[in-house]
């Protein structure tokens, strides 16, 4: 092991002993940014950025697991993000198929479970084709629940909750009366996972993004000018850290 890796594994360890092992957040939500402002500050073409953003997922799915959260979702690709150039969009299908082809055998074999969320139906086929191998492969996995939000919108996801109780209230399935803040939440992409403890958003950006927007009502943020691809296991520590530092009182005293 090199001294740099050496000295790394050290600080992971300094830093995880200061944690509260009883206080964990159960569902970690990250806004993944910052991959192509990491290429061209190395003269890269942007899919090399994103290629290194891919490498970041794995070590930061490999700690949340590690460190005992039970979801971690990643913002993987936004409603908004069609608006890139093509071959950038292409690029991060690709890159996802082949994220996927790599790695879901050792995510099955580590208990991890995959679970998509978002409208598919404007992804590629090829890329919903390997996406629901995956979730079918490891839908009996009981460790880390990871989320994968790609083509997500929290304005959409709420959209489409309404449009679904309406639904439910047209044909009598449920009265004007059952409607409450649990129909709406059973309705969400979410439905049945606890609400984001913690939302991180790297990058030096200090906003949300139309990321969660009903799920994070209650949750702690927490902002770094770290870019995605330089995200490491420490900064995920340190952000746990941070978070069991905060009296979260939700609206109590």
């Amino acid at each position: 092991m090199s001294f740099i890796k050496k000295r790394q594994k050290n600080t992971d360890e300094e830093i995880e002993k200061k944690l509260d092992a009883n206080n964990i957040p159960k569902h970690v939500a990250i806004i993944m940014d910052g991959n192509g402002r990491w290429a061209k500050k190395r003269g890269f073409i942007r899919t090399l950025g994103h290629r290194a953003g891919m490498e970041a997922v794995r070590r930061i799915v490999k700690a949340s697991s590690e460190i005992g959260i039970k979801y971690l979702t990643l913002y993987a690709f936004s409603t908004e993000n069609w608006k890139r150039p093509a071959d950038e969009v292409n690029g991060l299908m690709d890159l996802l198929i082949e994220y996927l082809g790599r790695e879901v055998n050792e995510l099955n074999e580590n208990n991890v479970k995959l679970n998509f969320i978002g409208d598919l139906s404007m992804i590629p086929e090829k890329c919903r084709i390997k996406i629901k191998e995956s979730e079918e492969l490891t839908k009996s996995n009981t460790g880390l629940t990871l989320n994968i939000a790609l083509n997500y919108g929290g304005r959409s996801e709420i959209v489409r909750a309404f449009k679904r109780i309406g639904s439910s209230l047209l044909s009598g399935e449920i009265d004007l009366s059952d409607i409450d803040e649990n129909i709406i939440a059973d309705n969400l992409y979410t439905s049945g996972q606890p609400d984001p403890d913690l939302i991180i958003r790297p990058s030096g950006e200090l906003r949300i993004s139309n990321f969660m927007l009903w799920q994070s009502a209650y949750s702690e943020l927490w902002f770094s000018d770290v870019l995605w691809p330089d995200f490491e296991k420490k900064h995920l520590l340190q952000a746990i850290f941070d978070y069991q530092k905060r009296n979260r009182r939700f609206g109590g005293i």
